[in-house]
């Protein structure tokens, strides 16, 4: 009889299987991509969003406003064509789609939203309703 090292389980890699538990839906291709980073200031004009979409065409990507105030940012890039004759090494570069909400606050203006892609970077600019400020009356004072 062959006795087995109680301890035998804890020297298992921690990362085995960790493949089983992302949706089958997703390949390792469209995991990196899915998680699109977007930076959110708000400046005293606007709100200011940032995402890096680099090798994204302007076409691939929509920005879209949801239920009057919901910010959504979405697109796509593509995977480069297979061509029988090359051989590839290395894919490292992720592909597939993306989509960002961001609810926002009450102060902004989202018929004026405006959105650019430059150098891979997609900005886009939500400016915010100008702060009324108190009406003052002077009232007369009898007597």
């Amino acid at each position: 009889m062959v006795r087995r090292c109680p301890f035998a389980d804890l020297w298992v890699d921690p990362f085995d299987g960790f493949c089983s538990i992302v949706p089958a839906s997703w390949d390792s291709d469209t995991a990196g991509f899915a998680n699109t980073r977007v930076d959110w200031k708000e400046t005293p004009e606007a709100h200011v969003f940032k995402a890096d979409l680099p090798g994204v065409k302007k076409e691939e990507v929509k920005v879209e406003v949801e239920d009057g105030n919901v910010l959504v940012i979405s697109g796509e890039r593509t995977k480069e064509k297979e061509n029988k004759k090359e051989k590839w090494h290395r894919v490292e570069r992720s592909s597939g789609k993306f989509v960002r909400r961001f609810q926002l606050p009450e102060n902004t203006k989202m018929e004026d939203v405006k959105a650019g892609l430059e150098n891979g970077v997609l900005t886009v600019t939500v400016p915010k309703v100008e702060a009324k400020k108190p009406e003052v009356k002077a009232i007369e004072i009898s007597g």
